[in-house]
């Protein structure tokens, strides 16, 4: 008998085994496991809810079971209008100010006009004039428990919800250097024959190793020419470098230490974390003889054999319908395979109505980019767990998201508007959770082209290499996915390019929501989701299973499924497939 079970016998005083009682446990472990509720908060809420009608605490019944689910449901719904209905009088007062700026009002206009200057209808994710009903437009049944334990963020989205563009020159420094002293603690760790760090700006006849960030020298390069062995910059931070920016110039017989066997060299890139030995000789460079490889991130603990941990899950990733409509053909292609296959979990990344459309750029709709979200999704979701009682549904934002009231990345999860049902998860972007203690790391963001593009192969001598399977050595793929993974970082480069700069906002100063995992030394995800333009993919790529589902409209997505039974690593019972649509 499970902890909770137990706990809800003791409260109600009978045996788990009592025909009887046994309905009325159930609805109690129903209760709480979709509530994420304790036997002692259940009490505590009949115990407030039967005081507050007739003075006394009566005995709990299945009758009681409902009246406190109602009371679950209403303080859930006031919660939300609350949040809702702040944000409407923020939006009514900005509009009327405008109206009174411009001297005009509803009357006399028509077209566009009249509903620009009338009380705004959730446009652009849901600022409404009036409390949005959530749980009320929700009739379907609701499941008694999800056949998966989910375990997201901690802080809560007000916390992500930050306001961008108010960064300062510190703030954005302060971040570089944390990053910059992390990775030379974590060089220290690894490579224990280093000692200390040295400074490349300081003149040395010694060999040093130092820590720092790659950077393009623009100057020297000239606008559009990518990192070339011209053009490197070595950044330190303050800590270990004064802040200085050094030209670096890499020996000609350059040696790779403690990198993948067969590789061959490096891959460099403006943002790229590195460790260098080498010596700033006095000519005003920094001459490097030896690159340190990052170490790649440590496997996770293999899980205990749990047949009960068994899931499959569905990864697809936006646009969902293709540039000449909004009839979004092939994500009702896909609520029909979900339908018949129903996964334990669906995950979804945007972009769900996307800006860069050009009917949403050219004004071709007659409806709200809301109304089009809930009509396209959440109704063909909540028609979908009705069906499948028992799944849970992830959806995860993107940038280009007309829906998503936060247009920078890192980006926080859509409005509580959105959802309605507690099976339909919220969540950021780029998102890190668990389902049955398996972890995810989850982007929606392309950030294996942007790579592609401005990655540069620096080959040099093998030293004290690290054996691994031949093809992923040679594998561009699973290259572009070990930079993110060594540099602990969803979006490694910095500063964005002006080729991608329209698809990703980076705000620097918010870089801590953009780490792979909380601290170097901490293990990598077993699983990776990384959409991309590029060929899907599925791969082992050090010790997670990384998966690049790419686009829905090219007819793509991935299918996953997790063997609880067995004592293996959770990379070796994890099996990824991309799936084309029928």
């Amino acid at each position: 008998m499970s902890s909770l079970r137990s706990e809800i016998c003791k409260w109600l005083g009978t045996a788990d085994s009592e025909e009887d009682s046994e309905a009325l446990v159930n609805e109690c472990v129903s209760i709480c496991q979709m509530y994420n509720l304790t036997a002692e908060d259940l009490q505590y809420k009949w115990e407030a809810l039967s005081y507050g009608k007739g003075q006394t605490i009566l005995r709990f019944t299945r009758d009681s079971a409902a009246d406190v689910k109602a009371q679950i449901q209403r303080e859930i719904q006031a919660k939300n209008a609350s949040s809702v209905s702040k944000s409407a009088a923020a939006t009514s007062l900005t509009r009327g100010k405008l109206a009174k700026f411009a001297g005009v009002n509803a009357r006399g206009l028509t077209g566009p006009l009249k509903a620009a200057a009338q009380p705004p209808k959730a446009l652009f994710g849901g600022m409404a004039s009036v409390p949005v009903k959530l749980e009320q437009d929700f009739d379907g049944p609701i499941a008694s428990s999800s056949r998966v334990t989910f375990a997201g963020p901690k802080e809560g989205r007000q916390n992500r919800a930050y306001r961008y563009m108010y960064e300062t020159l510190n703030e954005r420094s302060e971040t570089l250097d944390t990053q910059l002293d992390g990775f030379g603690e974590l060089i220290l760790k690894h490579y224990r024959d280093v000692g200390q760090l040295g400074h490349p700006g300081v003149f040395s006849e010694e060999s040093c190793v130092v820590v720092g960030r790659i950077v393009l020298d623009a100057e020297a390069s000239g606008p559009g020419v990518k990192l070339n062995d011209q053009s490197l910059i070595l950044e330190a931070s303050r800590a270990h470098g004064d802040g200085l920016r050094v030209p670096l110039q890499l020996a000609p017989d350059l040696k790779i230490r403690g990198g993948y066997k067969g590789l061959g060299g490096v891959g460099l890139f403006p943002g790229a974390i590195v460790a260098l030995k080498g010596r700033n000789g006095g000519g005003g460079y920094f001459i490097a003889s030896e690159i340190l490889a990052i170490p790649a991130m440590p496997a996770s603990l293999a899980p205990p054999s749990n047949v009960a941990a068994s899931f499959d899950m569905c990864i697809a990733c936006g646009p969902f319908t293709p540039d000449a409509n909004l009839d979004y053909k092939p994500w009702r292609t896909l609520i029909n395979n979900l339908k018949a296959s129903k996964p334990a979990v669906v995950l979804l990344l945007g972009p769900f109505v996307d800006t860069t459309h050009s009917y949403i750029q050219d004004g071709m709709i007659d409806e709200t980019p809301s109304d089009i979200f809930k009509r396209q999704f959440i109704t063909p979701l909540r028609d979908f767990l009705s069906q499948s009682s028992t799944s849970t549904v992830l959806l995860v934002p993107s940038v280009n998201d007309i829906i998503s009231d936060h247009a920078v990345f890192p980006q926080c999860e859509l409005g509580d508007e959105f959802s309605g049902d507690p099976r339909i998860r919220l969540l950021p972007n780029p998102a890190r959770f668990s389902l049955n203690g398996i972890s995810f790391a989850v982007c929606s963001v392309d950030v294996l082209y942007h790579l592609r593009k401005e990655e540069y192969f620096r080959r040099g001598e093998e030293v004290d290499s690290i054996v691994c399977e031949p093809e992923a050595a040679g594998d561009p793929m699973s290259n572009l996915s070990r930079y993110v993974l060594q540099q602990r970082s969803f979006y490694p480069i910095f500063p964005v390019s002006l080729d991608v700069a329209h698809e990703v906002n980076l705000d620097v100063s918010h870089s801590a929501e953009l780490r792979v995992a909380e601290s170097p030394d901490d293990p990598g995800p077993d699983v990776m989701v990384l959409p991309s333009r590029l060929k899907h993919f599925s791969k082992i790529v050090d010790n997670s299973v990384v998966v690049n589902p790419s686009y829905l409209t090219k007819g793509t997505y991935a299918t996953l499924s997790y063997s609880g039974q067995g004592t293996g690593f959770p990379q070796d019972r994890i099996s990824a497939d991309i799936a084309r649509l029928s």
